[in-house]
């Protein structure tokens, strides 16, 4: 039986904030809450560049929180936070028991982001994570991995989050309010 996607669906939406690009800095990490494109709350926390920790900062950050038992899907700018520090997609939406959802502006370039991945230690456990996000979606005028649904439920999520384009309104603004915390104002491109 397919999910069925209520009228206003409430979703978190992290994107990292602006973070200094020297090994193991830290990276603020912003999740917005709403619901359809209403504004409902935020939580704060952060990860290490090129760290590990990312898939388990997003759950503590929801885990027993009031936010979690609200939301019908959790939404990421990207596979990974500050830098590559990569989100185990499937291990996410399981701990979670949501649909995750990894939402990019545009297709990867897999060849360039293996290049750089192989500057980092342990390469090829980052390289498992990439792949084990699965297929990358080109549905409705967005691009997405997903765990947890299936891709036309999330397409058509995706639809109902976004006002314009093809950002959806929690991760357009977990970026501008990351912007604005980090560096005093929000940047342009959101």
């Amino acid at each position: 039986m397919a999910m069925r996607l209520p009228p206003l669906p409430r979703v978190a939406g992290f994107d990292d904030a602006p973070f200094t690009k020297r090994p193991g800095a830290r990276v603020p990490l912003v999740g917005v809450v709403c619901a359809g494109t209403r504004f409902e709350g935020l939580v704060w926390g952060g990860v290490r560049k090129d760290g590990w920790t990312a898939t388990d900062e997003v759950c503590r950050l929801l885990v027993g929180g009031k936010f979690l038992p609200q939301l019908h899907l959790v939404l990421l700018d990207g596979i990974a936070f500050g830098g590559f520090n990569v989100v185990d997609l499937p291990r996410l939406a399981g701990t979670l028991g949501k649909p995750c959802v990894s939402v990019m502006r545009r297709l990867p370039d897999l060849e360039a982001m293996e290049r750089a991945l192989r500057h980092l230690p342990r390469p090829e456990r980052r390289l498992e994570l990439l792949k084990r996000a699965g297929p990358i979606h080109q549905l409705g005028g967005f691009t997405f991995q997903v765990q947890g649904a299936e891709p036309e439920w999330v397409a058509e999520a995706l639809k109902r989050l976004t006002d314009r384009g093809n950002v959806p309104e929690a991760l357009r603004l977990a970026h501008l309010i990351g912007s604005a915390v980090i560096t005093g104002e929000s940047s342009k491109r959101a």
